[in-house]
């Protein structure tokens, strides 16, 4: 059986790699329109469906025009392929996102938006009002600080403070105006970060433009950023630190890396990984400059808040994530973790724990046998980590599968060109 499934994997690699890039990019089209016709035929979130029949025209228009464009002679390649990914971005992305901000606007209680967005703009909110983001927890096996008429879960901020500056604008405007919803932030940030680091990686023009399609065009990206994945600026500053670290800008990498480890946990791993890849000019060990920003950035961002409220910072940051709050989370996909803890409750609180203890054990064993590490193997690492901790979380997103696809594409393309790392079809 192995031997078959191997025999396969083999065929598909082959054909994968016989294609052009252009063919690549129609294939990689249509796979993109298939799932957006199935997101909108038979997700129940009002904002993922309306986006799934919205960006299903401008996928199938792309892999149409990518199969037309087979044939182009190889200088203009590049030219039709950066045309694509443009067309994609307006008609997947920024359509959707202006349709669902209106939409919200007009219909507030129709759920345009995923659930976090209102989560972040009432945080900005607290913040300005009240000098502190974390006003619901729970204690003593009640509620404090309930929000009236949402469900339970939305009462929690499950992010570090620095999260909830994308929600400002909605807090300080007067007005309900689109151009206030959180999502505009984020997108905005996102994109210019993300293009801010593809201008600084070093890769080559089809390894950028296929980057830029997993972050930005295909539904791995465009889904979150038109109806409001807190996730996207996480990877874009991620991949501007990859980026630094790649060119040894080591204090650009603890910005960008610190930035985003101060808004949410996910950006930890690659954030503490750094540490151990950064190199300065000369080839040496630069992880103390990379650690100071990173220090510098939290400390001034997460230390106040957390001194000043412990209980609810803990209640919201690390008990309502890790299911220990008492209260059902809405990422609660059907994965394994999720499937065992409905069985038997108690293997909920163990098995992100006995995961981290054996990965980090696993993890450390492999970078000891290729020390000094690289940051194509970190990537992978982190890849195989991610993937890993999403399918034994109690409660957990089948979304957050972007992080292992992202780190495995950065991870092929940082790689050294004498080194040989595992093929992950779909990203060359």
């Amino acid at each position: 059986m192995s031997e078959r499934l191997l025999r396969r994997r083999y065929v598909v690699r082959q054909w994968w790699t016989s294609l052009s890039a252009l063919a690549r990019d129609a294939v990689l089209y249509a796979l993109a329109a298939l799932f957006s016709l199935g997101i909108g035929a038979y997700s129940s979130d009002n904002a993922q469906w309306h986006w799934g029949f919205l960006a299903l025209g401008p996928y199938v228009l792309a892999a149409l025009l990518a199969v037309a464009c087979v044939k182009v002679p190889a200088r203009h390649e590049t030219k039709v392929r950066v045309g694509l990914v443009g067309l994609v971005l307006v008609g997947a992305v920024l359509v959707p996102l202006a349709m669902e901000v209106h939409w919200r606007t007009e219909q507030p209680t129709r759920g345009f938006v995923q659930p976090e967005v209102p989560v972040i703009e009432r945080a900005a909110t607290d913040i300005i009002k009240f000098g502190n983001p974390y006003q619901s927890y729970w204690r003593h096996g009640h509620m404090v600080n309930a929000v009236p008429h949402e469900a339970t879960y939305e009462s929690f901020f499950p992010y570090f403070p620095l999260m909830s500056v994308f929600g400002i604008p909605h807090a300080e405007s007067r007005t309900t105006s689109p151009l206030s919803d959180a999502r505009v932030v984020m997108n905005l940030m996102t994109l210019l970060t993300g293009g801010a680091a593809l201008l600084l990686l070093r890769a080559t023009r089809r390894q950028k433009i296929r980057i830029a399609q997993f972050l930005f065009v295909l539904p791995t990206g465009a889904l979150f950023l038109a109806t409001g994945g807190d996730d996207m600026p996480i990877l874009a500053l991620s991949l501007l630190g990859v980026a630094a670290l790649q060119r040894r800008a080591n204090n650009v990498a603890g910005i960008s890396l610190g930035l985003a480890a101060a808004m949410k946990l996910t950006a930890w791993p690659v954030a503490l990984g750094a540490l151990l890849v950064a190199r300065d000019g000369r080839g040496d060990p630069a992880w103390r400059r990379v650690l100071t920003w990173l220090v510098a950035i939290m400390g001034v961002t997460i230390l106040p808040f957390a001194v000043s409220s412990p209980f609810a910072f803990m209640s919201n940051v690390v008990a309502f994530p890790l299911g220990l709050a008492h209260v059902a989370s809405p990422a609660a996909s059907p994965l394994p973790g999720h499937l065992l803890t409905e069985l038997w409750a108690p293997v909920g609180h163990l098995l992100t724990p006995v995961t981290l203890l054996v990965g980090g054990y696993v993890a450390s064993r492999y970078a000891r046998r290729h020390w000094p590490l690289n940051l194509s193997r970190l990537l992978a690492i982190m890849a195989v980590f991610s993937t890993a901790l999403i399918c034994v979380a109690s409660a957990t997103r089948a979304g957050y599968v972007i992080y292992p696809l992202n780190f495995a594409l950065w991870s092929k393309v940082c790689a050294p060109a004498n080194e040989t790392v595992p093929e992950f079809a779909g990203v060359s």
